[in-house]
């Protein structure tokens, strides 16, 4: 999360700055080679992967910070995050995919970082393979998991993240509900709030707000970058050269990468990103099957689903995007009410033959609850579409005729929460809605102007 927060302004503003302002400014990072002597390597796909993580360093965060934001403790030399990040081929989508740390993994055989002792394959929860074998370990495992080539590997710390975030002028951040940890000490009222680096940290790491553990950790973590995005985007920062400078440098003096990641990738991937927005990124996590996987000691894991996650991973390879929001066609309009909460029943008003049926699919298929069986209605000549709906559920008649242009509402008492639909002759399409909570699709991702406040 910290890393994409950093990469994400960088790479954003040197589309705009130029090879004057950046050249020069990766001399601070820390380079490594994380692809070395690797072997057996997935088969390149289309577009970059990079492989983003954050680790819980804290040596250059002052004691008073330390104690104001809960960054006690010693590191446990570990990742804290790990995002794969996939970068389109023709540079207009960034999907970004979340790998929970205590993810179930299979490590290849290596050499221990600290012993120099080779050990045999053997299980272990994802974040631990870079405390035993560091970013080389990491990335075969990563590699070994997803079937995704990586291409470049960036690691960054907690002292980064809040610095970025300071000079940016802070980030805002909107919540419906209340969010404490007494673990990391983030205390936020339900609405919007302006965070400085250290609550953002807080925002980012926290785990403990509800049973969601890590998986509400990572929702939380989208919406942040997604956040920043629009926050960097707006601001007019990047086409500051000053501004982005201290940005970029603020960043890049934490940052570790592959040799190969320097000032000539991120100009050629800036440029190509000029028109980059919240809307130009899409935000899921592995899909997972068993949340509690058992394993000999190692402790409990999270075991990915097998068949959802190659799918997923598979996009990635072909340059799919994986939200709606970016599979082509019209955008869905947002409505009050998630089309999956409305029952619908269809009638054929029209003499037209299956007219109703192509009624109900359409509903159905942008994830109303239609019940698959079209019936005739009366009168068979009615020229405008109608719905009919019980007053007590007018938000959800609303919402439903979101998906109808030109629909015309009419109250019924008692009918009850069914909505009724009666196709007229001047019937023309289905509107892809979506409620405010948004539709995730197939892989569950969502677009960063779905997420981002508004």
């Amino acid at each position: 999360m910290r890393l994409v927060t950093g990469i994400s302004v960088l790479v954003l503003g040197a589309g705009g700055i130029g090879h004057a302002v950046v050249t020069g400014l990766e001399t601070g990072m820390d380079r490594i080679d994380p692809f070395k002597d690797m072997k057996n390597r997935p088969r390149a796909g289309h577009g970059m992967n990079l492989l983003l993580v954050g680790t819980d360093g804290r040596d250059r965060i002052t004691p008073q910070e330390k104690e104001k934001y809960r960054l006690g403790g010693a590191p446990c030399n570990c990742t804290d995050t790990v995002m794969l990040v996939h970068l389109s081929a023709d540079k207009e989508r960034a999907s970004i995919v979340s790998l929970p740390r205590d993810s179930y993994a299979e490590v290849p055989e290596h050499k221990d970082r600290n012993s120099g002792k080779t050990h045999a394959a053997h299980a272990l929860k994802l974040n631990a393979a870079y405390s035993e074998g560091g970013p080389g370990l990491t990335v075969r495992t990563v590699e070994q998991l997803t079937g995704v080539k990586i291409d470049h590997y960036l690691e960054v710390d907690f002292t980064s993240f809040m610095k970025t975030v300071d000079t940016l002028g802070g980030v805002q951040i909107c919540t419906t509900r209340p969010l404490k940890d007494s673990y990391t000490g983030l205390d936020l009222a339900a609405g919007t709030h302006e965070l400085n680096g250290g609550q953002a940290l807080q925002y980012v790491r926290s785990r403990h707000i509800d049973g969601a553990s890590d998986l509400g950790r990572m929702q939380r973590q989208q919406k942040f970058l997604a956040s920043l995005i629009k926050q960097a985007t707006s601001s007019g920062v990047l086409l500051n050269p000053v501004k982005f400078r201290d940005v970029a440098s603020t960043m890049l003096n934490s940052v570790r990468a592959d040799k190969g990641f320097g000032t000539e990738q991120m100009l050629e991937l800036g440029q190509a990103m000029r028109g980059f927005s919240p809307a130009s990124s899409e935000f899921t996590s592995v899909p997972l099957g068993n949340l509690a996987y058992p394993v000999k000691g190692v402790g409990s894991t999270v075991k990915w689903d097998e068949a959802k996650s190659k799918k997923l991973f598979q996009a990635l390879r072909d340059d799919r995007p994986l939200s709606p929001e970016r599979t082509g066609g019209p955008k869905a309009v947002q409505v009050d009410v998630a089309p999956q909460e409305i029952r619908v029943q269809v009638y054929n008003g029209t003499p037209k033959d299956g007219l109703g049926k192509t009624v109900d699919e359409g509903l159905h298929a942008t994830g109303f609850d239609t019940t698959r069986a079209p019936l005739n209605g009366e009168p068979r000549n009615l020229a405008h579409t109608l719905i009919t709906y019980d007053p007590r559920w007018d938000r959800s008649a609303k919402s439903l005729a979101g998906a109808l242009p030109g629909v015309e509402l009419r109250a019924v008492r008692g009918q009850g929460p069914l909505m009724k639909v009666t196709a007229g002759t001047d019937f023309e399409k289905v509107r892809r809605v979506r409620g405010k909570e948004t539709s995730r699709g197939e892989f569950g991702a969502v677009t960063g102007d779905q997420v981002a406040c508004p």
